[in-house]
């Protein structure tokens, strides 16, 4: 039966969203993952009290080696292609090149290992929620 909103009895507020902007022009670089990477944070962590994070990964030297397989703690990723390609393998067998233009969608707790970039690339990451953990694992059984 579905639940009647009445003067008496008001719906639950939500923890308070407000707005981002982030302007190019000023950027603002986090700490990330992973030190051989730049990540520029557009503001949602703050904006949306921790719900979601939006941030730009970008590289000028691309990865020297994979990044060893592991896990992320968390509801959801989706990481869209700005320039460049990544290359990803996946616990099923798959590998993938994610190249620009292409998105991806990873479910929290899907292992995988990153195994190559492009020389320089950008992407957008988008995080449910902001504080995404990062879990080592063993690569999967062949």
């Amino acid at each position: 039966m579905a639940s009647v909103l009445t003067a008496d009895k008001p719906a639950a507020t939500p923890a308070k969203k407000k707005q981002a902007w982030a302007s190019n022009k000023s950027p603002k670089f986090v700490q990330g993952r992973r030190a051989f990477f730049k990540y520029r944070e557009l503001g949602v962590t703050e904006a949306s009290n921790g719900s979601m994070r939006a941030q730009v990964t970008s590289t000028t030297q691309g990865m020297s080696r994979p990044t060893g397989w592991h896990y992320h703690v968390c509801e959801s990723q989706l990481v869209f292609m700005l320039s460049g390609w990544v290359d990803l393998e996946f616990e099923d067998g798959e590998t993938i090149r994610v190249e620009a233009g292409d998105s991806l969608y990873i479910p929290g707790g899907l292992r995988h290992n990153e195994t190559g970039t492009s020389d320089t690339f950008e992407l957008l990451e988008v995080s449910v929620p902001a504080d995404m953990g990062t879990v080592a694992c063993d690569p999967p059984a062949k």
